[in-house]
């Protein structure tokens, strides 16, 4: 790096980490270089400019990228290859390769890049391949916290941040960053929690006497990594204040291109209970067959599919009465001839639920092509890990859509664990426990809430901040807002099951959230 730009930061009062120095070691336009390091300062308002920082406003620096003249672009395509290999991590093929014989259908339809409407999706976590042991539990959960840590390490509300073993006798005015071990009440209703770091662990005691304070403490859950200010001793740490990892957004992007993308769940294809009457009628709405709609139809590019799209067999005791069809693979069969009508420039992206029939493990793989191979056979389906990140809507002038898609599988047990989730019934409103989740920067914090399995980087981290989270599972439709977040819940396509009524859950039939990605516009469709 040379001295020009080290004495910019120096008279900006910036402090630069050597990871963001690395990306620009080859780089030889260094007002490009500055200009870049300024808009983010500006962005974020921090003088401290790390590689998380990227991480973190990563569509900043591509929309600041794309500020810079073509001359300098080109000078910068050095950085632009470092900054998408260790920040984006995606691949594309080409539509050309769709229609050609493969070997490895699962890979063909995993990354594909269509001219119409593109679709990124991201690379699959690599997952352990020897026998799992007690030592990949510990290295999941240490790099969870590792990477946890980093986020609330930007907080700048976390300042004189120490590490549990060097706090001090009476030590004041200091913070400390830890996973929550236990949580109990006292006898005189204070909050008290047993917390660890990497260097051992503390009690740290929450006040009842702190209104506030202690609201937010009701929503502390087992095995969250959360920041906390106060003072005490190695016995005893008192909170003044916490701090969650959050994910939150600068700003609610627009596309440059007048399309939408809709989102549904829980067909349970193959159930007695599936309304088929009310999916044929969104299909024909699809394909233009609703007059006066004809205009709204030619906008949808993108349909999401997010788990339980078929009703599988074995998922619960006594099963076979409730099914239609008792074939596993012929409910793909039949679900991918009701599928095969859209039409074929609607990207379909289907990840998978815990009735599609493979593993409840998660991160659950795609689609087993062995009883799914007629949805491998769909030119326009996209088949994605669950959870899944996609990018849609991308080209020269807008990075596209970040959607991060997640069954929620995990969301009963916050429902019916989080004291004020328990309060609103949260089954009912998902919007609240993916508001919850967005919070804690993690889609099941708690062990025991999920089956899961331990890979080294943590799947279900929310590493990359999304532009839209959609979920499925409770079987309600919601839309909200969090930190900028678009929260999207979809409505079933199954009618109300003994399991459903004896939990008290109201599900919503046939209602389709279509999102406009150029005005933000968000219309809820009704087929019921």
């Amino acid at each position: 790096m040379n001295t020009e730009l080290l004495k910019f930061f120096f008279e900006k009062g910036l402090l630069v980490d050597k990871e963001v120095l690395d990306l620009f070691q080859d780089v030889n336009d260094s007002e490009s270089v500055k200009f870049i390091i300024e808009k983010i300062k500006n962005t974020t308002n921090q003088n401290v400019i790390t590689k998380t920082t990227l991480d973190q406003n990563k569509e900043t620096v591509n929309r600041v990228f794309l500020e810079l003249p073509q001359e300098s672009q080109k000078s910068l395509e050095t950085f632009k290859i470092k900054f998408g290999l260790s920040i984006e991590i995606s691949k594309e093929i080409s539509l050309e390769s769709v229609g050609k014989a493969s070997t490895d259908k699962q890979t063909d339809k995993k990354h594909l890049n269509f001219r119409e409407s593109i679709v990124n999706v991201k690379e699959r976590p690599k997952e352990i391949v020897e026998k799992i042991e007690v030592k990949n539990f510990v290295a999941h959960f240490k790099n969870r916290f590792v990477s946890l840590r980093n986020v609330l390490q930007e907080h700048s509300e976390l300042n004189n941040l120490i590490s549990i073993n060097k706090i001090s006798e009476g030590a004041q005015g200091i913070s400390l960053i830890g996973m929550i071990r236990t949580k109990s009440i006292t006898k005189n209703k204070n909050i008290i929690l047993e917390v660890e770091d990497l260097t051992g662990k503390i009690k740290v005691l929450i006040n009842q006497n702190k209104p506030d304070l202690y609201k937010q403490a009701e929503e502390i859950t087992l095995d969250a990594v959360l920041g906390f200010k106060g003072s005490g001793n190695k016995e005893i740490f008192f909170v003044n204040d916490l701090v969650f990892p959050e994910a939150m957004l600068p700003e609610r992007k627009r596309s440059n291109v007048d399309e939408c993308a809709l989102f549904i769940g829980d067909l349970h294809f193959g159930s007695k209970k599936f309304l088929k009457e009310s999916f044929e009628r969104f299909i024909e709405y699809l394909s233009g067959k609703v007059p006066g709609t004809e205009k709204e139809v030619s906008k949808i590019k993108y349909l999401f599919l997010s788990g339980d799209i078929i009703t599988g067999i074995g998922n619960y005791p006594n099963q076979e009465p409730d099914l239609e069809i008792l074939d596993l693979e012929e409910q793909f069969l039949g679900l991918a001839k009701l599928l095969g009508k859209i039409r074929k420039d609607i990207k379909i992206i289907i990840s998978p639920g815990n009735h599609d029939c493979v593993r409840l493990m998660e991160p659950q793989p795609l689609l087993d092509e062995k009883y799914a191979w007629p949805l491998y056979d769909l030119k326009n389906v996209i088949l994605t890990e669950n959870p899944g990140k996609i990018n849609i809507g991308n080209n020269e002038n807008f990075q596209g859509f970040n959607i991060l898609t997640y069954h929620g599988f995990s969301y009963p047990y916050y429902a019916g664990n989080i004291a004020p989730l328990v309060l609103k019934n949260a089954m009912n409103t998902p919007e609240d426990i993916m508001k919850f989740l967005l919070k804690n920067r993690h889609l099941a914090p708690t062990h025991g809430s999920n089956q899961y399995f331990p890979l080294e980087k943590d799947p279900l981290f929310i590493e990359e901040v999304p532009d839209v989270l959609v979920s499925s599972h409770t079987h309600k439709c919601a839309t909200s807002y969090y930190n900028n977040i678009l929260i999207i819940s979809t409505s079933c396509w199954e009618e109300m099951t003994p399991y459903q009524e004896k939990f008290g859950n109201e599900p919503d039939h046939c209602k389709v959230p279509m999102l406009n990605l150029k005005t933000r516009a968000i219309k809820i469709l009704d087929f019921e």
